[in-house]
This record gives structure tokens, C-alpha cells and sequence, in this order.
């Protein structure tokens, strides 16, 4: 596969779709599109908020969805309740088109539970996992802490980070399933891909919408621990 056949779309919560709503413009999500721009076929990453505007993007870049891939529970990547309120999601989109939710064996509960979703509109996967969409392949990397099924996703040198790494921090562990050894293990998983690889996070909570790893790793504050001790020390509260 060759990157001119990638289809890649990173798209901003409040602004690129879900322009109307205040929670999405607040919270900064990122949806991706991911495909072969030969066979037309895509997954769309934590939609979330807008399912029709997503859709419609989809539709317009004259691509065909074919799966979701969730990084981890929280209703701002996969719907639920948040804040007392209502937000679209994974349950939503599947009322329009039937594809398959793909999610980490380790979120299988947890998503059932946020998105009223059951097991069997579920495909559970293990860490290593490999989905084809077109001639592309997109790998799982099982990345617990933030939640226990935390998820990213690699795609040619682009590693979708979800809320496991951003590019100033990383995802809090103190929410229900989070565990700070468990994130500083994921943490060095994901420092250890190659320094060229492009980090895409689940928030735009940066000037920049990405980076490359290399330039995350010497200046994320979060790599600066030498051990997990020091790492629990610091952040493990």
C-alpha cells in the first residue's frame, strides 16, 4: 500500500461537524476517517456528537464506511450519557448504517454499559490485531491505563492515540477502569514506534493538531520519568 492511496481526514469536534453544539466545541474531540482512496472504503474513528454531519463527510469525499474503531469508552468518542446530557454516538450511527463497532476485548463491558449497545454488535479484538480496510491495514495497539481497553491505531507512520497520549500530556486514570501503572507501561510501548511516526490524539488540547513522536517524546512532560516509580510519584494520584 502507498501512501497515495491513504485516505486520512482529522476532524474537530465544534468545528469541522457538530458546529452548533457547545459540549462538542468544549471538549475539542477528534474523529478520523481512515481508507483506501482506490476501493473507497473507510472506518471512521470515536465518532461522536454529529453522526449525520459525519456521514455526510463521508458521503461527500465519495467514500463508503465500512467499520468504526473505538479507542476506549467515554461517551465523547463512542455516545452516552456525559454531564447530565445526551451525546451521539456509536448506538446512533449503527440505526443508519449496520457495520461493525471494532473495539478491544478489555472495553467490551465498559462500552456495552455507556452506549446501551450489546456484546454481539461488538467485535472484540486483541492487542496485535490487524483490520483491512480496501489494500490498507490498520493495527491495534492495546495501550490500557487510561481506560483497561484503551486502544490506538497504526496506519503507515500515523499512530491514532485516542486519549493514551496527546501530544502537552497524556489521559487521566483517576476516571472509573483508569490505572497509572497500567498507563506508564502504554506510554513506553508508544515511545519505543518509530520517531517519525505522526501522533493524532483524541483532543485537540495543543496549538497543533499533531506531531511527530520523536518531537512528543522530548517534549511531552510526561516522558520525563526514568522509571514507573518515579512515573507513580509524579502522576499516579
Amino acid at each position: 500500500m502507498t501512501s497515495d492511496r491513504l485516505y486520512f481526514r482529522q476532524l474537530l469536534s465544534g468545528r469541522d461537524f457538530a458546529r452548533h453544539d457547545q459540549v462538542a466545541a468544549q471538549m475539542v474531540n477528534f474523529v478520523y476517517l481512515i481508507g483506501d482512496l482506490q476501493t473507497r472504503e473507510c472506518v471512521v474513528v470515536d465518532p461522536a456528537y454529529a453522526v449525520d454531519d459525519i456521514l455526510n463527510i463521508v458521503e461527500q469525499d465519495s467514500m463508503k464506511l465500512t467499520g468504526v474503531l473505538a479507542t476506549h469508552y467515554h461517551p465523547d468518542h463512542v455516545g452516552g450519557q456525559m454531564m447530565g446530557m445526551k451525546i451521539q454516538g456509536v448506538a446512533d450511527l449503527l440505526e443508519k448504517t449496520q457495520v461493525p463497532i471494532h473495539i478491544n476485548k478489555h472495553e467490551t463491558k465498559w462500552v456495552s454499559r455507556t452506549t446501551g449497545l450489546n456484546e454481539n454488535d461488538l467485535v472484540q479484538h486483541e492487542g496485535g490485531d490487524k483490520v483491512k480496510v480496501g489494500d490498507l491495514s490498520i493495527t491495534f495497539v492495546h495501550t490500557p491505563g487510561h481506560t483497561p481497553g484503551s486502544q490506538c491505531f497504526l496506519v503507515e507512520q500515523r499512530l491514532v492515540a485516542g486519549d493514551t497520549l496527546f501530544l502537552d500530556g497524556c489521559g487521566r486514570t483517576d476516571l472509573p477502569g483508569g490505572n497509572p501503572g497500567d498507563l506508564y507501561a502504554s506510554l513506553q510501548t508508544l515511545a519505543s514506534l518509530p520517531r517519525e511516526t505522526i501522533v493524532c490524539p483524541g483532543h485537540q488540547y495543543s496549538a497543533l493538531p499533531s506531531a511527530n513522536l520523536g518531537d512528543v517524546v522530548s517534549t511531552n512532560h510526561v516522558f520525563r520519568p526514568s522509571s514507573q516509580q518515579q512515573w507513580l510519584e509524579w502522576f499516579g494520584h
